[in-house]
């Protein structure tokens, strides 16, 4: 049995966040976690994502296993239950499978911003091209997992190069601002934090700029990146240690940090309230996990959302870019069939091949016997051991002519049955894991590679 692709996967669609970040996996450990898939016994290939909305495994059945991707997509859920110490009974109602045509579609729409939150945003591509590249350093991608996800890069390309879909609010930060904008209005005047200074607080910042807020303060455990940050939008760094005292000032705060637990809980909120005199405070937590524990919302005065709390403005902007979304999902079906086409090419290809050389063998010993019997080249003359070959060829040709188109059938489940029968009659080897080459997609001369 060939290798199968597979997705096995959590994402906002299934899980609230309250599920989504105990599965989230921490940076510093994704390396380890696709080492760690990748060893399966049943898995060949493997890559991680995990993204605020969503955790995902995208992998190839370990060919030599002969196991199909519905098998191993049990282990691999195990797998993720084990890895977070979830139970995996709380994980089944909210996780998700797909496998061959439906799995190379879904990585498709990912990469191009087709499945997420926040339609055309640009973050996933450059999360999804980031976890290739740590799944290809710790050699846990191969021909098959590799060809499909830079394909999906080619498709994610040609989507945004032929679409309008990347225009308006591309990503959960930018949504956050708009929200706050939508809350106040304006936001000149108003103090804003920012808490963390990794990619997304970065994105918030350069809106909150934008959008004309004139005091945007920067807080992180490293004093060094808060101050890069608030260079960029002509902001101010602060002390980490100033934390209580920076939430007492602020009128709007946006929270996004690598932190595995939450940074602010119910009783220093109450504390910093109390030094407010309830002045209300509006407080958008994009984490995953979260960096505000859910009972702060709970507290007068303080309205707290998170980014399961994102759905109106997530639904205004989607309205906006139906069209668009529609014009990519066209783009995204059309590149999934020839990317299927050629999966289906690794499996009968080498058959194919294999198939006409054992005729040719047997063809070429039979005209040299021939050539002989007839009393030699020389008595043949060159003419003549030339049509003797060339009918030999012929033979061949139209023998092989109908097995061959029946290998060549687009059911894939008639073509793996007709390809393991033909190399069973025919005592072919078997073939090595050779790759072919991927035809390029329209409006591309080579794959987009990560």
């Amino acid at each position: 049995m060939p290798a199968e692709l597979f997705v096995v996967g959590i994402s906002y669609r299934t899980a609230t966040l309250d599920v989504r970040e105990k599965l989230a996996f921490p940076e510093d450990g994704l390396a380890a976690a696709v080492v760690g898939l990748a060893a399966l016994p049943v898995v060949g290939e493997a890559l991680l994502i995990s993204t605020c909305n969503r955790v995902e495994v995208y992998a190839a059945t370990r060919a030599t296993a002969g196991t199909a991707a519905e098998v191993a997509a049990v282990a691999v859920r195990q797998w993720l239950a084990e890895a977070r110490s979830v139970p995996l009974d709380a994980l089944m109602p909210h996780l998700y499978e797909r496998a061959g045509a439906a799995a190379v579609k879904h990585v498709f729409r990912v990469a191009s911003s087709l499945d997420s939150l926040v339609v055309g945003e640009s973050q996933i591509l450059g999360q999804l091209k980031d976890a290739y590249g740590l799944a290809a350093q710790n050699g846990a991608v191969g021909p098959m997992l590799g060809r499909c996800l830079e394909r999906a890069f080619g498709v994610a390309k040609r989507v945004r190069t032929e679409t309008q879909i990347a225009r308006g609010a591309a990503n959960i930060s930018s949504v956050a601002v708009e929200l706050a904008r939508s809350i106040f209005g304006e936001l000149k005047g108003k103090k804003v934090l920012l808490i963390g200074a990794g990619k997304m607080s970065d994105l918030a910042a350069r809106h909150l700029a934008a959008d004309g807020a004139d005091e945007i303060l920067v807080t992180n455990r490293s004093p060094e990146r808060a101050q890069v940050l608030a260079d960029k939008v002509d902001g101010e760094a602060r002390p980490w240690a100033d934390l209580e005292t920076l939430l007492v000032g602020a009128d709007i705060v946006i929270s996004s940090t690598g932190s595995p637990v939450p940074i602010i809980g119910k009783d220093l909120m109450k504390r910093v309230m109390k030094a407010r005199k309830n002045r209300p405070v509006f407080v958008i937590d994009i984490a995953v996990p979260r960096d505000i524990e859910h009972s702060v919302g709970k507290l007068d005065g303080v309205y707290l959302f998170d980014i399961d709390d994102l759905d109106k403005v997530v639904s205004d902007n989607l309205k906006g870019r139906q069209s668009e979304a529609e014009a990519g999902e066209r783009i995204v079906e059309a590149e999934a069939a020839q990317f299927l086409a050629w999966m289906r090419a690794q499996g009968v290809v080498p058959t194919i091949k294999d198939l006409r050389e054992r005729f040719a063998q047997v063809a070429r010993a039979e005209a040299e016997k021939t050539i002989a019997a007839l009393g030699g080249a020389a008595a043949l003359g060159d003419k003549g051991e030339k049509a003797l070959k060339q009918m030999a060829d012929s033979i061949i040709n139209k023998l092989l002519h109908t097995p061959l188109m029946a290998l060549k059938t687009p059911d894939d489940q008639e073509a793996e049955a007709l390809v393991q029968a033909t190399r069973r009659l025919f005592a072919l080897p078997e073939p090595e894991n050779k790759v072919p080459e991927e035809p390029s997609g329209p409006n591309e001369s080579k794959r987009s590679g990560p």
